[in-house]
């Protein structure tokens, strides 16, 4: 992109034990929810941890705080899982739905932050400062003008919380429709740093889904 990158790109972010254990407990969560992944986020206050994703993001939090998160309240954290033959989120700044839906405020997390869990077809994560533009497919800003994160096991990519960002198709283009054949599974762990609660997440203790990530 021009001028400074947004993105802060770490390798090796977990220790090799953790990650086993965090990308093989995802993958038992097979398809529980998987139309719904995006919906079923948890709200974690980074005290005692509930499940192995909850351990990752304990280990993390150096990491984020090295890449600026500053003092934070929590975590808010999701599943992604999507086939790049048919990406299913457009462009997008992260934000407090409830409250914006209840008072059309905007607040954003004070850093974002993808952990990659596998190899994939495309796939490649997009963060720009551009806004959305709704004239184009998945309201991509275009011109793009931004930074490109190819998913990779235990990648992390961390970027400012009220960043634009998506999802590029199994060609490495912006999605605009399905493709064939259907590509196997992206899967990522979200991670919103915030400062206060979004409003409406609970935690994952208290969510009842998603047993495969307490073992």
């Amino acid at each position: 992109m021009s001028g400074a990158p947004l993105t802060t790109l770490l390798d090796g972010a977990l220790p090799a034990g953790l990650f086993r254990r965090l990308a093989r407990a995802v993958r038992a969560v097979g398809s529980e929810r998987l139309r719904a992944t995006y919906q079923t986020a948890f709200w974690f206050d980074l005290g005692a941890p509930s499940c192995v994703v909850e351990e990752a993001v304990l280990a993390l939090r150096p990491r984020a705080r090295a890449a600026g998160a500053g003092p934070v309240a929590g975590v808010e954290w999701w599943l992604s899982r999507m086939r790049t033959s048919d990406v299913q989120v457009d462009f997008h700044q992260d934000r407090d739905e409830v409250l914006f839906g209840r008072t059309r405020r905007v607040r954003c997390p004070a850093l974002g932050s993808v952990l990659f869990l596998n190899r994939c077809r495309g796939g490649a994560l997009a963060v720009t400062a551009q806004p959305v533009d709704e004239a184009n497919p998945a309201l991509a800003p275009l011109p793009f003008d931004g930074d490109l994160v190819r998913p990779w096991p235990n990648r992390l990519a961390l970027f400012p919380g009220d960043a634009t960002h998506g999802v590029l198709d199994a060609r490495g283009d912006v999605p605009h429709g399905r493709l064939s054949p259907p590509t196997p599974l992206r899967l990522a762990l979200i991670m919103n740093w915030w400062r206060a609660r979004p409003e409406g997440r609970p935690t994952f203790r208290d969510a009842g889904v998603y047993r495969a990530l307490r073992a």
